[in-house]
């Protein structure tokens, strides 16, 4: 069973590291991490009071789902940087500061940025100013982060996981978990190196990803994003997230001021099927926390290594920004009898889905009003269409039925938001979604019977 940081505990914040970071070293460059090393581009929308805003997050609801079985939840932050690229803090101290924010699993992924080879004297002339100043890890900084992973792990209690971020400034960062090996940005400006790295198995001569999991990065920040969502039908078992919460941005609409469209639809549109996650991307020395930033909600079987991997292949997981949300989702096709739960897939032609939806925090969230919205595809819209939308109580079970058809919708997601604060990166005009998101589960996909 798993465990978390006893209820009610004062969560001591590690100490700032003193002096200089590569973070700031990266600054004064000529800007490879974007993403890392400056502000988030996108509006913030601080969650304020009433949602989270003092520094110790919460333990929250309980850990059972009230619509399911077999699993238990357990909070995670899958992205942070240290010292070992462009973040401030020690990474000796990461573990324990997300630990102590009350988080049961926490991952470090420093920058795997460009190759030597690449940027030898030749070529540095030629590659625009982005890709100069690199500040990534090396073979010794990722087996440090397997050293200290190792230490700070304790199945059943806290799960501390290695990873990296492979970064490409113009295309976009992608994280990697579970592998023996990472990779650096070998050829600029395109996304196959890495996805045929994910597909290959570590040999004597060359290293490989077989086995890892990966997921797409603050969608995109970058302007290339991922080659368009570029797809391998190869890699789409590996590649089991998208963010749609980083820092306190909410994805959906990033790039729609610009007339890009939606991420949400652009990668699921592309084949890949990704969950949704909620990440901190912490830069400083306060790992899990504050409150408000992005997190994640894992339904595993297991609280170890083990367990959580076998989640993020299911895509049993939900993004938010508060902690200590529950959220479970489980769709139910009134025409097959079939049942899906978030990241599954449901049997379904045409008609009526029931949705069964699990949404808690603690006390002070209980009877609070929030919204349902069931997103959906919509053929030549550039952002998803409210299928759905439907009042829900904090602290019940709610149910209501939704109109879907494969021909038209091969997938959905519910987002929970708050009709009453404004998402900070809207889309259209009148869009549902322009209000605040509080959380979105990952999506259930519709398979023709």
């Amino acid at each position: 069973m798993c465990d978390h940081s006893p209820a009610g505990q004062p969560h001591a914040h590690p100490e700032p590291t003193p002096g200089l970071g590569r973070r700031d070293v990266a600054r004064a460059g000529s800007g490879l991490l974007i993403a890392g090393g400056l502000a988030a581009t996108t509006g913030a929308a601080a969650p304020g009071a009433g949602w989270g805003s003092t520094d110790a997050p919460r333990p929250g609801a309980s850990r059972d789902s009230r619509i399911s079985r077999g699993t238990r939840l357990v909070h995670a932050d899958l992205h942070n940087h240290t010292l070992l690229s462009d973040g401030d803090g020690d990474p000796a101290a990461a573990f324990a500061s997300m630990r102590n924010a009350g988080l049961d699993v926490a991952a470090l992924t420093d920058h795997a940025t460009l190759s030597d080879s690449v940027l030898g004297e030749v070529l540095a002339g030629l590659l625009p100013a982005e890709y100069k100043q690199v500040a990534g890890i090396t073979p010794g900084d990722f087996a440090r982060t397997g050293r200290l992973a190792d230490a700070a792990d304790r199945p059943g209690r806290f799960t501390a996981i290695r990873g990296f971020e492979w970064s490409e400034p113009l295309l976009g960062h992608v994280n990697v978990w579970f592998s023996e090996h990472y990779i650096d940005v070998v050829q600029a400006g395109v996304m196959q190196p890495l996805l045929a790295w994910l597909r290959r198995e570590p040999g004597l001569v060359l290293d490989g990803g077989a086995g890892a999991l990966a997921g797409f990065n603050h969608p995109g920040r970058e302007p290339g994003r991922f080659q368009e969502f570029t797809y391998d039908p190869r890699a789409r078992q590996q590649l089991v997230s998208m963010e749609i919460f980083n820092r306190e941005d909410d994805y959906l609409f990033e790039g729609f001021s610009d007339g890009r469209s939606s991420p949400l639809t652009a990668c699921l549109g592309a084949g890949w099927r990704t969950g949704l996650l909620g990440v901190t991307d912490e830069h400083g020395t306060d790992w899990g926390f504050p409150e408000g930033k992005g997190r994640t909600g894992l339904w595993v079987k297991r609280h170890d290594r083990a367990g959580v991997k076998e989640a993020m292949r299911a895509r049993r997981f939900f993004a938010t920004r508060t902690s200590g949300l529950r959220l479970d989702v489980v769709a139910r096709s009134r025409r097959s009898e079939r049942v899906a739960r978030m990241g599954g897939v449901l049997p379904h032609d045409s008609g009526r889905v029931r949705l069964r939806i699990d949404l808690a925090r603690d006390r002070t969230w209980r009877g609070r009003r929030l919204q349902a919205q069931v997103l959906v595809p919509e053929a030549g819209a550039d952002v998803p269409r409210v299928a759905a939308l439907r009042e829900v109580a904090v602290g019940a079970v709610s149910e209501f039925d939704v109109a879907l058809d494969t021909r038209r919708e091969d997938w959905f997601v519910v987002r929970i938001a708050d009709p009453e604060r404004r998402n900070a990166t809207p889309g259209p005009a009148g869009h549902p979604a322009n209000a605040l998101g509080v959380a979105y589960a990952s999506p259930i996909w519709l398979r023709a019977r």
